[in-house]
């Protein structure tokens, strides 16, 4: 990290209380010492840059303005806090942030008192602020809430259900839209500014009301004043429809611009009821690489921050995701009822060639999870082949409409599910580790897990051509480095496969852990077999195994807890066998960021921690199972 005597201004802040004693002539210069401050460090460290560059002005304005920590700042997902971390006494800690035992990339309530409300998934902020005002009133405090969301996470419904309630209860909350996929044109400039500054003034709030008042008494007039008010902000406004669901709407003004940033605010912070001000900012804001592709800067490696080139070496191997985006678009060629879904994730779930190739089947449709799946069964109602491509962590917030509307009807829908199992870096809400739990227990479902690229191609072809639903669970970065076969072969479903043979141990190995399961079979003189399928699951090859062997070790990078274990355990009691069985799966906690590797270890999913642990149980099952010592 850079010396901090290259930051005068930034070196001084330890806490909002300090930002709030500088004069306001002192913040822009801050700003810029911010925006530098953070390409440094996130050169180093990487992660989330592109929108933290965006809401510089706006952090500052924030705490500047508002009582923090006593006043309440709710951020949406919370990829852009790292400027309200930095303002908020984790400055120096910066250098760890997303690391193992350093900061978290998220707000996380936790980790400090200004962490209002932890996030990772989106459109999360205005329910979570709501509650938060609601509650202050309960308490007769004067205490303010803020709710920042972006225009992506408004696309999601939950927001607007939120934004419904809260302007039915005239509860004192703030929705601030940071906008920041729209250029700044001409309502965003001196005529927008003042328009914002005034109509959030005292004096507009209180003529405003006093108008409503006196000529609610005069029917015709009144409906006169309100349809020329809603014409006139209208004409220079957006906010028609904040208005209706019973918000005051204030902007859109440009969120770089501090002073009015400042002003705005503070008239707002003093008018009851919901406020909803729209700010127009720009991703990568500051920082040229940034601003020419604020995508490719959203989450970033270690880079040179004088050329903006990443610093990490580019990998010989495809990603999982890599292989997705290549079989979808060799299916789509085969088969004209393929179509794509994507509830805002082309770009991390591997879409990008689909949606340039076959344009007219496919669909990103915002952060909708819910809807991407209904949607996706009323394509296959119509006989049509829809394939969800989602994040494990993210399918999650679509688990009704997964069991009702696709499950239940058994329609042929292909759920491609990627960082499933550790993600690494980007923590616990992001981590797929719950899918094969809640997957496995729902009626008609296919659910596979690959344990490299090749297997990964054939499964989807596999669940495409099966006639149901079905799932395919691959992790986040690449596999071991299999041959890909270009063809569009399909797999035996439930039939799994002996990779090694051994004795007296045999490892039961679902999806991405046969790498590190093959090298403790080794090790062991175990057998090693590659179950491929969590359900339906493989009671014959359970039933060898337990024949032939005294102790069975299952091995998933998903929760213990109902996952694919469990399944064995319940084919060996449906089966009437009795046999030693030792479970291996992520922990019943939630696992903290870090390096993937390095967390696999810590729950006992690495090669050594899995040899480990069968040599343990050896010990507990010594004087019971002498031939486990066989090797």
């Amino acid at each position: 990290m850079a010396d901090l005597e290259t930051y005068p201004l930034l070196e001084n802040i330890d806490d909002p209380a300090d930002l709030r004693a500088l004069p306001e002539q002192q913040l822009p210069p801050l700003a810029e010492e911010l925006r530098h401050f953070l390409i440094d460090t996130v050169s180093r460290t990487g992660g989330h840059l592109a929108a933290n560059l965006g809401t510089v002005e706006l952090s500052i304005a924030l705490h500047y303005v508002f009582a923090t920590p006593e006043d309440r700042l709710v951020w949406d997902v919370g990829h852009q806090s790292y400027i309200h971390k930095i303002l908020t006494g984790r400055r120096q800690a910066m250098g760890t942030i997303r690391q193992h035992g350093g900061i978290a990339g998220f707000p996380k309530r936790s980790e400090s008192e200004y962490d209002s409300f932890g996030v990772g998934h989106s459109s999360t902020s205005i329910s979570a602020a709501l509650g938060m005002a609601i509650a202050a009133a309960r308490e007769g405090k004067d205490r303010r809430v803020a709710a920042i969301i972006g225009d992506g996470a408004m696309t999601a419904g939950m927001a607007f259900e939120a934004l419904n309630h809260a302007g039915d209860l005239d509860a004192n909350l703030l929705v601030i839209l940071n906008d920041n996929d729209m250029s700044i044109s001409n309502n965003v400039g001196g005529l927008s500014n003042y328009l914002a500054r005034v109509l959030s003034g005292k004096l507009y709030s209180s003529m405003r009301e006093g108008s409503k008042k006196v000529l609610s008494t005069i029917p015709p007039v009144w409906e006169l004043a309100r349809r020329a008010e809603e014409h006139m902000k209208g004409m220079v406004v957006p906010g028609t429809l904040f208005e209706e669901l019973g918000f005051n709407y204030i902007g859109p003004i440009d969120g770089h611009d501090l002073p009015t940033l400042i002003k705005t605010l503070r008239n707002l912070r003093q008018l009851p009821g919901p406020q909803f001000l729209h700010i127009v900012t720009q991703k990568g804001k500051g920082y040229a690489p940034a601003e020419d592709n604020p995508c490719g800067f959203h989450g970033v490696s270690t880079f040179d921050p004088e050329s903006g080139e990443t610093l990490a070496a580019p990998g010989s191997k495809p990603s999982y995701t890599q292989v997705f985006g290549d079989w979808l678009c060799d299916m789509a060629a085969a088969d004209e009822r393929l179509f794509g879904i994507t509830p805002a994730m082309s770009e991390g779930s591997g879409l990008v060639r689909f949606s340039e190739e076959f344009p007219d089947r496919y669909y990103d449709v915002g952060i909708a999870e819910q809807h991407s799946v209904t949607m996706a069964a009323g394509l296959a109602c119509e006989g049509l082949k829809p394939v969800v491509a989602i994040y494990s962590t993210f399918l999650q917030r679509a688990y009704d409409q997964l069991i009702h509307d696709v499950a239940l009807q058994d329609l042929p829908v292909l759920f491609a599910i990627d960082r499933a199992g550790l993600v690494g870096a980007d923590g616990p809400t992001h981590a797929g580790a719950f899918d094969l739990s809640f997957l496995r227990c729902i009626p008609n479902m296919l659910i596979m897990a690959p344990s490299d690229e090749n297997e990964c191609r054939q499964m989807l072809s596999t669940g495409f051509q099966h006639n149901g639903p079905a799932a395919v669970r691959y992790p986040r970065g690449s596999g071991p480095g299999a041959t890909v076969v270009k063809d569009l072969q399909t797999l035996p479903i439930g039939k799994g496969r002996i990779r090694r043979e051994g004795k007296g141990v045999a490892l039961l190995a679902f999806g991405s852990v046969v790498t590190e399961g093959l090298v403790a079979a080794k090790s062991l003189n175990a057998t090693l077999a590659d179950m491929r399928f969590v359900k339906p699951i493989d009671d014959a090859l359970i039933a060898q195994l337990a024949a032939n062997h005294d102790l069975l070790v299952t091995i998933e990078e998903n929760a213990s807890m109902g996952g694919a274990g469990s399944a064995v355990q319940e084919s060996l009691a449906a089966q009437g066998i009795t046999v030693a069985v030792l479970q291996l799966g992520l922990p019943d906690r939630f696992v903290d960021q870090g390096d993937t590797n390095a967390l696999l270890a810590e729950c006992g999913l690495d090669s050594s921690a899995i040899i480990r642990a069968v040599e343990n149980r050896r010990a507990d099952v010594d004087c019971m199972s002498p031939s486990l010592h066989v090797k």
